[in-house]
């Protein structure tokens, strides 16, 4: 065994540790996705998903390549290690792999597009705060267009970090 001093990156997650506590991030591996799919320069946008937006299978917008769409998404999908916040959307989005529209890829550069404006967001994990887990739950009753199946989320939080 070699002791390589205190960790600062593990698979694609950044590690800040503090006397204050402990940062995880992904802002490095973020900008390498927007640089991969030419997003660098277009402007942020405040939410990841426009409001009220509504994707089915079904809908009369062009099919597109899936090979770039599962590329995006593919990519996407691993940010949620500390990103919670893209979690919903990114698996939202997933569904439609095998047969993506220009709409859903517009829905996914929307979400590159949040991820710009919000690299530097993670999970932060404080110094000598309390170990209690926490639990939320919430669902969409009857949202899913294509088969009227509703969709459920949770998140559990140990101190001060989301980990679930």
């Amino acid at each position: 065994m070699t002791d390589l001093g205190e960790m600062t990156f593990f698979l694609g997650l950044e590690v800040h540790q503090t006397s204050h506590g402990t940062f995880i991030c992904q802002e490095k591996y973020a900008n390498e996705v927007l640089k991969k799919f030419g997003m660098k320069n277009y402007s942020s946008v405040n939410t990841p998903l426009a409001q009220n937006e509504k994707l089915s299978k079904e809908n009369d917008s062009e099919k597109i390549d899936s090979g770039i769409y599962r590329s995006v998404i593919g990519y996407l999908l691993y940010l949620p290690a500390s990103r919670l916040d893209i979690m919903f959307v990114t698996s939202l989005l997933s569904r439609f792999m095998h047969n993506p529209s220009q709409r859903h890829f517009k829905a996914a550069k929307r979400v590159l597009r949040y991820v710009k404006g919000t690299s530097n967001l993670g999970i932060w994990f404080k110094a000598g705060q309390e170990v209690k887990l926490i639990g939320y739950t919430d669902s969409d009753w009857g949202d899913l267009v294509d088969k009227m199946k509703s969709t459920s989320g949770f998140m559990f939080s140990i101190g001060s970090g989301a980990v679930s």
